[in-house]
């Protein structure tokens, strides 16, 4: 059968990818090694994208990304297609673990919920769409602070007041910094009671493919066998579902 597949088209976004990875400016030479192709059609991809818009060239045989993705990066994060997208994984998570289940973005140094799913049980933590969770005192808003970058965590620190929310909330900013670091490196935050007593909580990022966090699940309860006996099941659990939504986000390969 003939493959529907374009591969220019496929070449001509690894040449994007290529900034997505972390790179600034490229050259005709740089993109003739990556893709493995020569320097005639490396030339002839970065012009054509030049052409197309997705390009610019900042000076001669340097090419940057052009404007247009800022648009387009902006219309894709904020579509309001993301809860969608992600509600059924969520009620699946919901199913698996027989916790309450939700999904947050991160606006104004909070973070929000956007999706939630409820176990099936009568009794149950809930939360409301829409509810703002401090960013220092809660695992989706400790997840969101260690996935930023320096200068935004130095702003976010630098105006933030660390009221002692219960006896479990870290007020000391250093402290904080240090379990932020521990958060990025182990891949997951808890929260222990650190905003409302005997509330319980195990969050997950979800990030694109070169590690941009976009969104987050977290399991919470009531009970503190999520943090304790439970921990590496819901963390299996919720790593899945996260594998799940980046396959909804990028589509199958």
């Amino acid at each position: 059968m003939t493959s529907q597949l374009n591969g220019s088209v496929l070449k001509a976004f690894k040449i994007l990818d290529l900034f997505a990875a972390g790179k600034s400016e490229l050259t005709a030479k740089e993109t003739a090694d990556a893709l493995g192709i020569n320097m005639i059609t490396a030339h002839r991809f970065l012009h054509t994208l030049v052409h197309a818009g997705a390009l610019r060239a900042s000076s001669r045989g340097v090419f940057r990304l052009g404007y247009m993705f800022a648009d387009l990066g902006e219309r894709v994060l904020h579509d309001g297609n993301l809860p969608t997208l992600l509600q059924p994984i969520l009620d699946q998570l919901a199913r698996d673990t027989g916790e309450a289940c939700m999904a947050t973005e991160f606006d104004r140094d909070m973070a929000v919920c956007i999706a939630k799913s409820l176990p099936d049980r009568p009794l149950y933590v809930d939360i409301r769409i829409g509810s703002k969770l401090d960013a220092f005192c809660t695992a989706h808003g400790k997840l969101w602070l260690a996935h930023m970058g320096s200068e935004d965590q130095d702003r976010y620190f630098k105006n933030a007041q660390l009221h002692g929310m219960t006896d479990h909330t870290i007020t000391d900013i250093k402290t904080l910094r240090d379990e932020l670091q521990t958060i990025r490196q182990q891949g997951f935050a808890t929260n222990n009671g650190e905003r409302e007593n005997d509330i319980y909580a195990i969050a997950v990022p979800i990030t694109t493919q070169h590690g941009k966090m976009i969104s987050g699940f977290s399991v919470f309860g009531a009970s503190p066998a999520i943090l304790g006996q439970h921990r590496d099941s819901l963390l299996d659990h919720l790593r899945s579902a996260t594998q799940t939504a980046r396959q909804a986000l990028y589509g199958a390969a």
